[in-house]
């Protein structure tokens, strides 16, 4: 059975083994040079008054488009794997009844499933393994780059990097067998995989993932670090701001002194005032402390919602807990399924 399982399945496996192999050289050929840049821009920025907060921002803008692009592309790896490995599988032999000819060689419904099963989804593990180690060596200055804008528990960073490409890629398959068991055609399977599939990644963020730890809430002083600028009027634009880099804010809001949500700052003319003649001597970084200093001395603090970065490994492995152990059961079904109604 696996010999025949290897014969079906070798033009699939070949072609991707081709296009992961494609996508691996040209990540090597551009991955020193992209870490070359970002250590020599670090040796650059050090004694910078801002340290490197705007070389981290030049580097990501100049490299940005390649940094979507192959998150983008490791995103669709599990979803192409259930669709064209997954959903095909038992579907195609439902469809042409070449499973009933199998089943007549003395070959058990479960030995049959037992081998396509894990062939191919072992392949299909294997295949998000080696593309999720490749772009995060590749990525790694991006990263670190990155860790404000796309903070590495949020969804784009987090579903392409780590362990969780594995469990996304063994979560597709299943729902691909499953689908394509239980509608007994193959476009169908594949469009309901697909479907399912994007669903649960869109879920997942949303509704789990922020659960999978109770947040921590903490309530701060408004510090230059997360103030914008201030409008006309005297209103204070503050933004989420955590003393933790790369943490996942889940909810920030500016409150007053009775701790009610405030929608803006607002500060008094004769606060504004006083500020701007403190800055005609001084510089601007002086001015926005004197107005942090205002807003707190009236009350206004910042309460925050987030996840610690120092969390990204326990969540790694907790969410592809949860998917490998969805496409274990759904496996299970799969046995159950061939057993009893096929």
């Amino acid at each position: 059975m696996i010999w025949l399982t290897w014969r079906q399945f070798r033009g699939a496996a070949l072609m991707t083994a081709g296009l992961l192999a494609a996508l691996g050289a040209v990540l090597a050929l551009t991955g020193p040079s992209l870490a070359d840049d970002y250590t020599s821009g670090i040796a650059g920025c050090a004694g910078e008054p801002e340290g490197c907060r705007q070389f981290f921002d030049r580097f990501l803008d100049e490299h940005q488009s390649a940094f979507l692009g192959v998150s983008g592309l490791l995103l669709l790896l599990p979803a192409l794997v259930g669709v064209f490995w997954g959903a095909p599988l038992i579907a195609r032999e439902m469809e042409s009844g070449t499973l009933r000819m199998v089943w007549t060689q003395s070959v058990r419904r479960s030995r049959w499933l037992a081998a396509k099963l894990a062939l191919t989804g072992l392949a299909a593990m294997l295949v998000a393994g080696l593309g999720s180690l490749a772009v995060t060596w590749w990525a790694s200055p991006l990263d670190k780059s990155a860790v404000d804008s796309f903070p590495r528990l949020e969804a784009v960073v987090f579903a392409t990097r780590g362990i969780v490409p594995v469990g996304y890629a063994a979560f597709a398959f299943a729902v691909g067998v499953t689908a394509g068991m239980l509608l007994r055609r193959a476009l169908p399977a594949m469009a309901v995989t697909l479907a399912v599939f994007a669903l649960a990644q869109v879920a997942m963020p949303m509704l789990v993932r922020p659960h999978l730890a109770a947040p921590v809430e903490t309530t701060a002083k408004i510090t230059t670090a997360n103030v914008d600028g201030l409008g006309q009027g005297g209103i204070l634009q503050v933004r989420a701001s955590v003393a933790d880099p790369g943490a996942w804010i889940l909810s920030s809001e500016v409150v007053d002194k009775d701790g009610r949500s405030a929608a803006v700052v607002d500060l008094p003319d004769d606060a504004t005032a006083r500020c701007e003649a403190r800055s005609k001597p001084s510089s601007p970084q002086e001015s926005m402390r004197c107005v942090t200093d205002e807003a707190n001395r009236l009350g206004y603090r910042m309460q925050s919602t987030y996840h610690p970065a120092d969390r990204y490994w326990p969540f790694q492995w907790a969410e592809t807990g949860i998917y490998t152990g969805l496409a274990l059961g759904l496996g299970g079904f799969c046995f159950w399924w061939v057993r009893r109604r096929a």
